[in-house]
């Protein structure tokens, strides 16, 4: 398999996912809508099922969809992403080009989507938590900490149970996300993906949105250091700890 049908495969399928996922969060936080003051359950299962969406469409790359996960697969020790994709700086690279542009990319739609009610939004915060996570307490520390707790769950099963969330299934992929939303989604908003955060955030930051307010880049590092922790440590364990119970 080319590089290229790789970085597509990714592309639109994290274009999917941040497209209903962001959509969803819009549906629930902006006036006017069908779904306004929808509630938290209604953004954790809209994720889950943008995931599902995410992982058809990409399952020709293993459907990373996210950096971590890709960090995740490095760290677990797996030799290939796909099989005829090694891993090496070239295909991560490739992997984490597609993971955010189509992040950027399904929040630009989103936008377009809900434009009438973006203008209408009189709240910037609220403009602003449809693109990127925000802190429900702000505490740097800890909330790298959530997000490195939520991230962890999200790879260390997803590797524990499938060499990618393509093997394990769509379905078990979208439950298990909205389980970590339900159970760690309260203090961050669970972003548990850097992609997801960072590219709609730049796509907020870009996009001529009326009275949007700030994009909060004080947080930003927040929902990438953390996820690429989280990710990392469950892959590596995801790797170990079958030996260890043997």
């Amino acid at each position: 398999m080319s590089l290229g049908v790789i970085f597509l495969s990714e592309v639109m399928g994290t274009m999917m996912l941040t497209l209903l996922g962001c959509g969803v969060v819009a549906n629930v936080a902006l006036s006017g809508t069908k779904g306004n003051a929808g509630g938290f359950h209604l953004v954790t299962w809209g994720w889950g099922l943008a995931v599902m969406a995410g992982v058809f469409v990409a399952a020709k790359s293993g459907a990373h969809l996210n950096p971590a996960v890709t960090v995740g697969i490095i760290t677990s020790g797996a030799k290939e992403f796909v099989p005829g994709v090694p891993v090496d700086f070239g295909s991560t690279l490739t992997y984490f080009g597609g993971e955010m542009l189509g992040a950027f990319l399904g929040a630009v739609v989103c936008w377009l989507a809900y434009k009438q009610h973006f203008d209408g939004e009189p709240e910037p915060a609220a403009k602003l938590g449809v693109f990127s996570t925000g802190p429900a307490i702000r505490s740097y520390g800890w909330n790298v900490v959530t997000e490195v707790i939520g991230t962890f769950v999200l790879v260390f099963v997803i590797l524990l149970f499938g060499k990618s969330a393509a093997s394990l299934g769509p379905l078990p992929v979208a439950l298990l996300v909205v389980g970590i939303g339900a159970s760690l989604g309260g203090p961050t908003g669970y972003a548990i993906n850097p992609a997801r955060d960072l590219g709609p955030r730049i796509a907020h930051a870009l996009l001529p949105i009326r009275g949007k307010g700030s994009s909060d880049w004080a947080y930003a590092w927040v929902p990438v250091v953390g996820p690429l922790i989280g990710g990392a440590l469950g892959g590596a364990l995801s790797n170990w700890l079958p030996l260890l119970v043997k």
